[in-house]
């Protein structure tokens, strides 16, 4: 089939590329030349695991290509998707300029039957704008389809090649039976194509994200009350995950969520929840615990300090707002960087994808490390943001060694509490016991 995608960020290449493997031929169209000119020459603008591999192997076989014109991907198309930002606005609602300015071109361009798909994350309504807008001025039939993704940072190739389902939301028989066509080869192991109204479809997106970050905020709750009286947060979260209607996935505490998705997402549903005279009191809490919990661990290292961290050297490991990326956007490594500064705190920092967006926004009020270990030299105390699996298994005692102080402050709680204490670490996690604080 002949796709094309109008945006070539995370979601829009990661979709070209893994329609193009298997077998359609893609063009991927974006109006930032120079990132076209990278593409072309095969140069991944992104990083995200296993995706380099396709994205050359399908440039190679001529099923992935790369235009800064509307026109010439509107021309290739018969399925045309819309991966475009939707940025938080001042009011915390989905901006939906990118979308609607180019559905105002797709009206005036396209001149054959055409399915636009919003693959975007996008509000509740918003295929009807694009669908109207569109109406306006086009000389053809066409749809309008929502598609939301369901892709994870770090493991984006792997959902969409193996989707645990695909949503499609249409009122056309004739655009449905394309989507179900286009993504057959997706769904071979039996998991679900599930077909339902546009809105409902929007809707599905907004809900899922709020609810992961939900269960995520629920946790570090019970983990701050863990600290109150005792309890260890670890061994709740084992006895709560094994009951099949909870689940493992999504209860580990720490410093708070981010990312591009449960931030924004949360907020653009309250306030579409706001414009419709509806309180959604639980992401109102959602939204006050987490920008909290992004900074828990500050007064206990002040405490260690004794209130007195100006002129003190702090290492962090992970700026990325999870591991396998080196997307920064709303990382809690962020609030405890600019916490710190402001108390006059010096950071030695290290992350293996992040540093050069963290370079972009903090510039030379860190200071940037070419190792994890390298960060610790002469550094007071080590505070750990992001649980990149090379953080796992540190030799505690080159740590011990590099720091002036055996001191670890861990933001994703990677390390066993018995284990620091035998190793002879000041040792702060989340949920649990402080050793020798």
């Amino acid at each position: 089939m002949k796709i094309s995608v109008i945006g070539t960020g995370y979601v829009g290449l990661v979709t070209g590329t893994c329609l193009a493997e298997t077998g359609n031929e893609v063009i991927c169209v974006d109006i930032d030349k120079a990132k076209v000119e990278k593409m072309r020459n095969g140069q991944v603008p992104i990083y995200e695991p296993h995706l380099d591999v396709l994205f050359e192997r399908n440039i190679k076989a001529n099923r992935l290509r790369f235009t800064t014109s509307l026109e010439e991907g509107l021309n290739h198309g018969e399925i045309i998707f819309l991966a475009l930002p939707t940025p938080e606005d001042e009011d915390g609602s989905a901006d939906l300029s990118y979308v609607l300015n180019v559905s105002e071109e797709i009206g005036n361009l396209i001149k054959t039957y055409k399915v636009i798909v919003d693959k975007s994350t996008v509000p509740v309504g918003t295929a009807e704008k694009v669908h109207n807008i569109i109406a306006k001025n086009a000389a053809c039939e066409f749809d309008v389809v929502s598609n939301p993704e369901f892709l994870r940072e770090g493991f984006a190739v792997d959902d969409f090649l193996k989707p645990e389902r695909i949503v499609v939301g249409s009122s056309s028989e004739r655009a449905t039976a394309l989507m179900k066509k286009l993504y057959s080869p997706f769904v071979r192991s039996g998991n679900p194509i599930i077909i339902m109204d546009e809105k409902s479809a929007e809707l599905t997106k907004y809900a899922a994200n709020s609810f992961l970050a939900t269960k995520i905020t629920f946790m570090n709750e019970i983990a701050n009350y863990c600290e109150k009286v005792g309890a260890d947060v670890d061994m709740v979260r084992a006895g709560m995950g094994s009951d099949s209607r909870i689940g493992k996935r999504f209860l580990f505490p720490g410093i708070g969520y981010g990312g591009s998705c449960f931030p924004k997402d949360v907020k653009a549903l309250k306030k579409a929840g706001k414009d419709e005279n509806y309180d959604f009191k639980i992401l109102n809490s959602v939204i006050e615990i987490n920008s909290a919990q992004k900074t828990i661990l500050l007064p206990k290292i002040e405490k260690y300090f004794n209130n007195g961290l100006k002129g003190k050297t702090i290492a962090i490991w992970g700026l990325a707002f999870k591991p396998e990326t080196d997307d920064i956007r709303e990382a809690p490594s962020i609030d405890m960087m600019e916490a710190l500064l402001a108390k006059g705190a010096k950071l030695q920092v290290f992350d293996p994808e992040a540093m050069p967006n963290i370079e972009k926004r903090f510039g030379n009020k860190l200071e940037y490390s070419n190792s994890m270990y390298a960060a610790l030299e002469k550094a007071d105390a080590l505070l750990i943001c992001t649980e990149w699996s090379i953080f796992r298994t540190p030799d505690y005692e080159r740590l011990k060694k590099l720091l002036k102080n055996p001191v670890v402050f861990d933001g994703r709680n990677l390390y066993n509490v018995n284990d620091m204490e035998s190793e002879g670490f000041t040792y702060v996690s989340v949920g649990r016991k402080s050793v020798n604080l």
